[in-house]
């Protein structure tokens, strides 16, 4: 087993530049715009069909970048969802 030594300052530089590097890749994770898996995986349905139709009735907001490209607004599905919540008694 190698042991490797650092200086203090050196560590808590190399522990920062992580703690960013982890921070940057949660920020993308987070997007405003999702493809169709994530919006699927978020909504709990398995069909396509449901998601076009969730997007044909206006039910969640989608933005077509490309012809064959379609992007789901992941606030409006979370509004969705919280329309969709029961209150406790």
């Amino acid at each position: 087993m190698e042991v490797i030594c650092i200086q203090t300052e050196a560590f808590y530089a190399l522990v920062d530049e992580v703690y960013e590097y982890c921070k940057q890749k949660d920020d993308r994770k987070e997007s405003k715009w999702v493809n169709d898996k994530v919006a699927m995986g978020l909504l709990e349905i398995k069909s396509k069909a449901t998601l076009q139709k969730y997007r044909d009735e206006g039910r969640i907001r989608f933005s077509q970048p490309t012809k064959r490209k379609i992007l789901y607004d992941r606030d409006s599905i979370d509004e969705y969802l919280e329309k969709k919540a029961k209150e406790t008694f």
